[in-house]
Parts: structure tokens; C-alpha cells; sequence
């Protein structure tokens, strides 16, 4: 196979490997949601996920601040609800109201959980010494969520520049791991 040179920004969209999420947390003016796509898992007991949220993001400053929030995984039937939140900031709009979102409350952080999602994660962050560096948080997930019906389920995967790959179909190979 002949391959050719690939910019380096683009370089993102071949390792992009999670679902988008909504990350909701809850500050001084309220309940926010926000579009994320950068995370990934670090460990496994306890479950610890590492995010990047810009510092130039509405919610930058309120997970720093509180040091808690929830992931919240959409299917694929709310992929313009995600993309609508990911283009809509926070600090001037109630996400939940005008993308019709509905919040829960949580029982282990203040940050609500979107009942709309298959599945949500509480989480307190841990870890903040590469947040000024490199905008990353380290979260330990305290409570899980997740539909029961929903073994898997279809997940949208960002590429960027408005493009999406669904998940959904899935195989099962031999695993030594259990």
C-alpha cells in the first residue's frame, strides 16, 4: 500500500478512538453542557479518564473551580443536539432549553446528568497538573449509569470539520482479558 504525507493536523482524526460526549457540570449560573470528543481512559479500577477542555471554553473555568462534572454518552439519534451544543457557548445560552435536554440529578456531583444519554458518568477530578500545560484533566469516575437495554449501542465519532463515523456494528473475537 502507498501512502502519502498527511498533514499534521490532521493527524487527530486517525487516532480519534471515544464516542462524543456532553460533559455537563454546574457552576454559579447554573447546569452547563458542553460538546467534547478529546478523552480517553488512563485506568480501569477505579475508572480514571483523562479529558482536554480549552481554556478558552465556557467550561474550563467552572470544572476547574467545582472538580466535578459528568460524561454523558449520546446514540447517534442525538447527533444534532451534540453538534448544536458543541457550536452553541454557555456562557450566553441555556444548552439544556434550547436543545431540549433534560437534566437529572446526580448522586455523587452537582453536575446533572442528560437523560437523553444511554449513559452517564459521575466524575471528580483528581488530577490537575496538566491543565496548564496541556489542558488536560484527570477524572476518577465515582457512579456509573447506563440504559439496560442498551448493550451497543450506536455512538457518533468525530473527525473533524463536521464529519462523523457511527458505530454500531460490532464482533466478537477470542480474549484472553476478562
Amino acid at each position: 500500500m502507498k501512502k502519502r504525507n498527511l498533514p499534521l493536523s490532521r493527524v487527530y482524526r486517525l487516532l480519534e478512538p471515544g464516542p462524543v460526549v456532553m460533559l455537563t457540570t454546574a457552576g454559579l449560573k447554573g447546569a452547563n453542557v458542553m460538546t467534547m470528543s478529546w478523552h480517553m481512559m488512563v485506568d480501569f479500577e477505579p475508572p480514571i479518564v483523562a479529558c482536554v477542555i480549552s481554556n478558552r471554553d465556557y467550561t474550563f473555568e467552572t470544572l476547574r473551580r467545582t472538580r466535578e462534572c459528568v460524561i454523558n454518552i449520546p446514540t447517534v439519534n442525538m447527533a444534532r443536539k451534540v453538534v448544536g451544543c458543541g457550536n452553541t457557548s454557555g456562557s450566553k445560552t441555556d444548552k439544556f432549553k434550547k436543545f431540549c435536554l433534560t437534566p437529572v440529578p446526580a448522586s455523587e456531583v452537582k453536575a446533572p446528568l442528560i437523560d437523553e444519554c444511554y449513559a452517564s458518568l459521575e466524575c471528580k477530578v483528581i488530577d490537575t497538573t496538566m491543565v496548564e500545560k496541556y489542558n488536560i484533566f484527570i477524572l476518577e469516575v465515582v457512579k456509573a449509569w447506563a440504559a439496560p437495554h442498551r448493550t451497543y449501542p450506536s455512538t457518533i465519532h468525530h473527525f473533524g470539520r463536521g464529519n462523523f463515523m457511527v458505530a454500531g456494528r460490532t464482533i466478537s473475537l477470542p480474549s484472553r482479558m476478562k
